[in-house]
């Protein structure tokens, strides 16, 4: 009987998943297990689209393709959490599957405590994530530094602190460090995340600590909730995984990948704030970076915790309409809005037009933020710190009008 703590290994007795997997090929069979049992109306995941670079959102109710989803793409950096509310409102009149990133993750937790998402129409089984490289870094780095042309790389991956690429004609492997160092590798919210394992989820997946002669052909599992407990033990009976009990040694040696991936985000921490300043040089270089601002409400769109019914940044009494480069009062309602709240998804720098570094302004303030008053967003049901008044009524007459508005002072 699995239950919640369990620490496992887990692998697929489908050989054409096995085949397509990178680890085991356990996620998607558990994902196709619980499709297959009805226990959700369909999964979403993401699967590759015209090349590896190309990560596309998937919506699957037919088990036959989750195929289609196996194995990593680490130049993929969707965020999908957002496109839950969006797109399949809010998981609310469905139930769906998830593999979920830790930013992913985060971001549902923080839908949810807004009464967007759905968490109980949803299981999450969560997958380790060392970092994501965006595409267009990605293609400029394997061209610079591999010397080899991105079109024919059909695999890549990222292991044992090297990021490897597979092309017609061999595969070639360089040191993340060496890469970050000249500006490359992973994005930079990446570097500094601090959530590798993402045990919020219902089961958290993933090659670290897979030793022995199951190394690189099973799944390292740890059951997070009764949820992922009851979906393993229901499909382990069934024949569809295979398990056996996580090499001790092979726990320590997870633990310590962990515990060396969270300081090297102390790290680029350190690095990236303290290139920021402290105090009137930091907000100088946030006003001189933010000028080149387009207004094309990119960060907004893609924040997934942006999710009022009307922005404040498109009321004319707050910001100037058709001003470009807007006012910084457009950002400073954004630091206001979101800082107490950021789980740096990376979303608001990663599809900025003119490259402007929201992700590490926004991180650099949620940061200050839980040093001051210890929430840690994302992680928990904990409201924010600006969600702590009485609102209880304002609630409901948001409900019933639409208005973003909990506080009306402009009456």
């Amino acid at each position: 009987m699995v239950k919640k703590g369990d620490m496992l290994y887990a692998w697929t007795s489908d050989a054409d998943i096995a085949a397509k997997a990178e680890c085991g090929g356990a996620v998607t069979s558990l994902l196709k297990f619980a499709l297959e049992k009805k226990m959700v109306d369909a999964v979403f995941a993401v699967k590759r689209g015209q090349d590896i670079y190309d990560a596309v959102p998937t919506l699957i109710t037919d088990p036959k393709e989750l195929d289609q989803t196996a194995g990593s793409l680490h130049c993929g950096t969707l965020l999908l959490s957002k496109l839950v509310k969006k797109y399949l409102n809010g998981a609310n009149n469905m139930k769906i599957a998830m593999p979920v990133k830790g930013c992913d993750m985060m971001g549902l937790y923080e839908l949810a405590k807004r009464q967007q998402v759905n968490l109980d129409n949803i299981i999450m089984i969560g997958v380790n994530c060392g970092g994501t490289v965006s595409p267009v870094t990605a293609r400029k780095m394997i061209a610079a530094k591999f010397e080899v042309d991105p079109d024919v790389v059909t695999k890549e991956e990222i292991d044992k602190g090297q990021f490897i690429i597979e092309y017609e004609g061999g595969h070639k492997g360089i040191s993340i460090d060496e890469l970050e160092d000249e500006g490359y590798g992973r994005r930079s919210n990446c570097r500094r995340c601090k959530l590798k394992i993402p045990r919020q989820a219902d089961l958290a997946c993933g090659n670290w600590g897979v030793i022995g002669d199951k190394a690189g052909k099973a799944t390292f599992v740890e059951v997070c909730s009764d949820k992922g407990a009851n979906l393993l033990d229901a499909a382990t009976k069934a024949g569809v995984i295979k398990t056996e009990a996580a090499n001790p040694k092979g726990i320590e040696i997870r633990k310590k990948v962990e515990g060396a991936m969270l300081k090297l985000g102390d790290k680029w921490r350190a690095r990236d704030f303290g290139e920021l300043g402290e105090g009137r040089a930091r907000l100088e270089k946030i006003v001189k970076e933010t000028s080149r601002c387009i207004k094309c409400y990119q960060c907004i769109e893609n924040c997934p915790i942006c999710y009022c019914v009307e922005c404040s940044t498109k009321k004319p009494y707050l910001v100037k309409p058709g001003e470009v480069p807007p006012n910084f009062m457009f950002h400073l309602i954004r630091f206001a809005h979101i800082a107490d709240s950021c789980i740096n998804c990376g979303q608001c720098q990663e599809l900025c037009a003119m490259d402007i570094p929201n992700a590490l302004f926004m991180h650099a303030q949620q940061t200050e933020l839980e040093k001051m008053f210890g929430h840690v967003p994302g992680v928990s049901m904990e409201l924010p710190l600006l969600a702590l008044v009485e609102e209880k009524e304002e609630r409901s007459r948001l409900s019933a009008t639409g208005s973003d508005q909990i506080f009306d002072i402009f009456k």
